[in-house]
């Protein structure tokens, strides 16, 4: 019962819900909404592939503080995601828009599993053909050689 009750605690101790604060909760459940939603898009720069509305880190607490003080002072989603991507650029959006200075982000990915790929690809060919080139079997001259150094060895 005690390993059951640990592991339950361990569990609920490690949940993403727990990493909004009590004291960064607002009054208003309707911003609270919005700034969760909000919270859930941008990315924790610390953390990296973690939302800020799930991530512990100091910076994300002060990211999600951000976006709160934002919509208290009547910002808009767009315009409280707009702020923050003026602030640390498009790589704060878990979902970076398509453009120029986004390409990396979007085709780095697949350009890399391409290559590796293309690299499997010429490696087996290379080594069919030198396999191909080699003849099957020794000549007679060849066997000789090789049956006079395992003689020697012994």
């Amino acid at each position: 019962m005690r390993v059951l009750f640990a592991v339950l605690l361990l569990v609920l101790s490690v949940s993403p819900g727990f990493a909004v604060e009590p004291g960064e909760v607002l009054d208003d459940p309707v911003l609270e909404a919005r700034a969760r939603q909000i919270s859930k898009g941008l990315r924790c720069v610390v953390c990296q592939n973690q939302s800020i509305d799930s991530s512990d880190a100091d910076l994300a607490r002060d990211m999600r503080v951000l976006v709160r003080e934002r919509l208290v002072a009547g910002d808009s989603n767009v315009e409280v995601n707009n702020y923050m991507v003026s602030r640390y650029g498009d790589f704060v959006l878990l979902k970076p828009p398509l453009k120029k200075s986004t390409y990396v982000l979007w085709f780095g990915p697949l350009l890399i599993i391409g290559l590796g790929i293309l690299t499997l690809i010429i490696f087996y060919r290379r080594r069919r053909s030198l396999v191909a080139a080699t003849p099957e079997g020794l000549s007679d001259e060849e066997r000789r050689r090789l049956e006079t150094l395992l003689k020697d060895e012994e």
